[in-house]
């Protein structure tokens, strides 16, 4: 029995044909090449109940064009009214251009001759598959842009995060959780790349384990006896066969991690898996078909490589279907608080001692420092920070040198000056004046601006509220 997760493609692929030996063979063809979501009908006035049956998932049809009761063009006519959102490809016994370009006319996807090369119509068929699942992961993140929530919250409990931007990834992920195209993550070092296959795993909810590979370094045939595996005897000390990553990934993820430094020959053979859905073991002519969803990750710009002539523009274009941009710590300081926070209790929990106390305009002093490392330099330096306190204080030593800002609470106050001759400004209007100086000292930051002015968050975004109108 096939179980969500090997079925290909995940929604239904319903076969329409009078003729009960070509519906037959057409089903064996389809199911020797990997399609197992197969739906059949011999008698073409029952499709608008297959259409309506819940138990039914149909997003794809290959139409008879010849049959009798209900013809091949009145079913396309009504498919095209009542189901827009279902792809039709219409095979026929006729070789007629002006058929053809009437049946497109009419809303089909393609159209084959029964008699056509069967690699025309397979690959045909791959084409309108892939053109299904993209119409349905676009519907379904217009829906999670509308509804601007998660729906699978708990896959991010990973994230320590508020930024919106991260947000808007997160219900990406989720829109394009059962996609079989492969997700391409970008990022710095130490950005979350790791954590962002992680939950795009989770999402998905593949019955297989998450693989994760360091691709950066590997030659050639070392990529391709990790990935594939090898059958005995296919170079010298292979005494027997052995799995690749790529199988043990069965039904599950491989992640390839620093996916910019593959070699070429290598991306090669990743173009004809992500292609293809097969490869071969070393030293083996029979092919495997793959079960595995492929996200891969680097650090680099594979669109300035691709123009330089080190990435495979195919490849690249096949990656970047999905796309994640995971943006640097420094452009989202408004996490620096609750990231602080977070990294400071783990790190007293790990070291087994109690919670340290520490100066809340940490955030502020770290704010304008760039963190190449991003959150993996983050927590490092807290770590280390918690490691040399005592007295149950954080030690901020070894932060020091990063401390852009001042802290407020060390500076001098400020005094304000007015002339005998000019009016006094209203205890009301000069507390306006602090807190649109503390905005923009803080870069809009409400969390900061809270801390510089020694006030509570929500009590800042109260007043900000009250300024406005």
């Amino acid at each position: 029995m096939n179980t969500l997760s090997n079925l290909y493609p995940q929604f239904e692929i319903l076969l329409v044909d009078d003729e009960i030996p070509f519906l037959r063979s057409t089903l064996l063809s389809f199911e020797r090449h990997g399609f197992t979501n197969l739906v059949s009908c011999s008698q073409p006035e029952n499709v608008p109940a297959l259409m309506q049956n819940n138990q039914h998932s149909i997003g794809l049809i290959l139409l008879d064009l010849t049959m009798p009761k209900v013809s091949g063009k009145d079913l396309l006519i009504w498919l095209n009214e009542e189901y827009p959102d279902v792809c039709v490809i219409i095979l026929s016994g006729i070789n007629q251009l002006e058929t053809a370009v009437e049946c497109v006319k009419l809303g089909a996807f393609d159209y084959f001759v029964k008699t056509s090369d069967p690699s025309e119509i397979l690959e045909g068929l791959k084409r309108a598959i892939r053109t299904q699942e993209l119409s349905i992961e676009n519907q379904a993140l217009r829906r999670k842009v509308l509804s601007n929530d998660l729906s699978t919250p708990e896959a991010f409990a990973n994230f320590i995060t508020a930024d919106a931007n991260m947000w808007s990834i997160f219900q990406y992920l989720e829109s394009i959780a059962t996609t079989r195209h492969p997700v391409l993550i970008m990022g710095e070092s130490g950005a979350g790349k790791e954590l962002i296959a992680q939950a795009t795993h989770r999402l998905s909810q593949r019955s297989g384990q998450l693989i994760t590979i360091n691709v950066a370094g590997l030659d050639d045939n070392i990529f391709a006896d990790t990935l594939f595996g090898h059958s005995k005897g296919a170079f010298t000390g292979a005494d027997k066969d052995r799995s690749g990553l790529i199988e043990k990934a069965n039904q599950g993820t491989l992640f390839l991690d620093e996916i910019g430094d593959l070699s070429a020959s290598s991306q090669v053979k990743l173009l004809r898996l992500l292609q293809e859905g097969e490869y071969y073991p070393l030293g083996s002519d029979k092919p495997k078909r793959s079960q595995a969803r492929i996200i891969v990750a680097t650090h680099q710009n594979l669109e300035k490589r691709q123009s330089e002539g080190k990435f495979r523009k195919d490849l690249y274009y096949r990656l970047k279907i999905h796309m994640v941009s995971i943006p640097p710590l420094r452009d989202r300081v408004s996490d620096l608080p609750i990231l602080i926070e977070h990294f400071i209790q783990q790190a007293c929990k790990e070291m087994k001692i109690d919670t340290l106390q520490y100066d809340k305009s940490l955030a502020y002093q770290l704010a304008d420092y760039p963190f190449p490392g991003n959150t993996r330099e983050l927590k490092s330096l807290l770590f280390d920070a918690v490691s040399r306190s005592k007295d149950g204080v954080l030690n901020k030593s070894a932060l020091q040198s990063l401390f852009v800002n001042e802290n407020p609470l060390q500076q001098q106050e400020p005094t304000a000056v007015f002339p005998n001759s000019s009016k006094l400004p209203t205890l009301s209007a000069l507390a306006d004046q602090l807190v649109e100086e503390a905005m923009r000292r803080s870069n809009n930051n409400q969390s900061i601006a809270s801390q510089m002015l020694g006030i509570s968050q929500p009590a800042l975004s109260k007043r900000l509220k009250n300024m406005k109108r």
